[in-house]
């Protein structure tokens, strides 16, 4: 099996340069072929000699999986199926905003936290994405000149799979890379909390936590992660870092009716979260099947929404997009692995 060169750095193009028998400067010109104007097929690396090409494909890949599949709703957002061979897959969902281009990423094939009300956590765990097969993601849509934001909030934990994570970050904030600012990328997380510790020191891209309730029983009972890594834990770790300047925390608080959408969760969250320089995003619950979640009203929502807000938490309902196209994380890829079963 080739070697993908999607995801390696410089120095890295260099060796494989001379590993094939191309001057080391090679290596430059590689990267920006890969990152500066991210072409598909080596071939178009036109400033490298046609051996010197032959020679890369013989031994290397570029690593780019294009998608089989793309769905498009109503409002704009855009669904897209890669597939990984074996029956898997893996979604990457646009998201269009005005003059914004957000890109939902994946980083698992599956997950293993196990969350209840989460379509990827259903369907277990089928593998790692690589780097490249991160950034795939990013360079083989139709809108990839033109994104502005991603988040790390598709299938998977990111914290769980936090070195290829981390070297995606890598290409997408370098001056060699995308040379994006770090501020336009998001990771979501229930709260690995070594790669969490590993993430906030390595990096000044902003934080969103899964959290869904304030009380460890309840929050036990949907995502059985709280066992491992609390969220009291989460929250002491967070109180360590400065929030006020370039990056943002945030916490993720899907809202279930008639479960963890009352007063009394309001004001726990409310204690929760006090002293923190943080935001709160309510999110209305897509429907998955057989699940016995169902979305709280917009009322409920609101008034939740201001309750915090007149606390002092900064807190916004999260409009919600794609629906219509089962833009919930794994849905679409768990109808691909049925049809392959």
């Amino acid at each position: 099996m080739r070697e993908t060169l999607l995801g390696k750095t410089p120095e890295e193009l260099k060796e494989v340069a001379l590993k094939v028998g191309l001057p080391p400067f090679a290596g430059k010109q590689i990267a920006g072929w890969l990152y500066g104007r991210r072409v598909q097929d080596i071939d178009l690396m036109t400033n490298i000699s046609k051996l010197g090409r032959d020679r890369l494909k013989e031994e290397y890949d570029l690593g780019v999986t294009p998608p089989s599949t793309c769905q498009v709703s109503r409002d704009g957002t855009k669904k897209y199926l890669f597939p990984l061979g074996g029956g898997n897959a893996v979604e990457a969902v646009m998201i269009p905003d005005d003059d914004r281009k957000t890109l939902c990423v994946s980083s698992q094939a599956g997950c293993r936290m196990g969350c209840k009300f989460c379509m990827t956590g259903r369907q277990g765990f089928h593998g790692q994405l690589s780097a490249a097969g991160i950034l795939s993601q990013f360079v083989s849509i139709d809108e990839a000149p033109d994104l502005t934001n991603a988040v790390f909030m598709g299938m998977g934990e990111p914290l769980d799979n936090f070195d290829n994570v981390l070297r995606a970050i890598e290409v997408l904030t370098s001056d060699w890379g995308f040379a994006w600012s770090p501020k336009r990328i998001t990771l979501s997380t229930i709260g690995v909390i070594p790669n969490l510790r590993r993430y906030l020191d390595l990096t000044r891209c902003h934080l969103a936590v899964s959290l869904h309730t304030p009380f460890p029983d309840e929050r036990a009972q949907l995502m059985p992660v709280q066992k491992a890594w609390p969220l009291e834990d989460v929250i002491d770790l967070l109180h360590g870092y400065d929030f006020r300047g370039q990056r943002r925390v945030s916490f993720e608080y899907t809202m279930f009716a008639g479960l963890n959408d009352d007063k009394r969760h309001a004001d726990a969250l409310i204690r929760l979260l006090k002293g923190l320089e943080c935001r709160v995003n309510l999110i209305r619950f897509h429907r998955i099947p057989d699940a016995p979640f169902e979305p709280s009203p917009q009322v409920i929502m609101e008034n939740f929404r201001d309750r915090l807000s007149n606390h002092g938490i900064t807190c916004t309902i999260r409009a919600s997009r794609g629906e219509d196209i089962m833009a919930a994380c794994g849905m679409l890829a768990g109808e691909h692995r049925k049809k392959s079963d």
